[in-house]
């Protein structure tokens, strides 16, 4: 993961690591879709399983799973959830 003076994004969480929705850095159609699948300021999400070549990657949030591409999700800006 990223360190904390540079912006963490979706794509630098762990398999294993939370992290919280802070905005997102996309254009207006793409950033419509991702609200459409429920990915919206303030929602947590889980980063569950990352394909074997790293790519998609499989979340869960608002009680269900979602695969997304990592050019996509590096285009989300989380807070990271402290590990503890």
């Amino acid at each position: 993961m990223k360190t904390s003076s540079t912006v963490a994004t979706l794509a630098d969480l762990d398999v294993g690591a939370r992290g919280t929705i802070r905005d997102f850095h996309c254009a207006l159609p793409l950033m419509q879709r991702l609200l459409e699948m429920g990915l919206t300021r303030g929602t947590t999400v889980e980063v569950i399983r990352l394909a074997p070549l790293g790519d998609p990657m499989k979340i869960r949030l608002r009680g269900y799973y979602l695969s997304l591409r990592k050019a996509e999700a590096s285009l989300i800006e989380v807070e990271p959830e402290a590990q503890p």
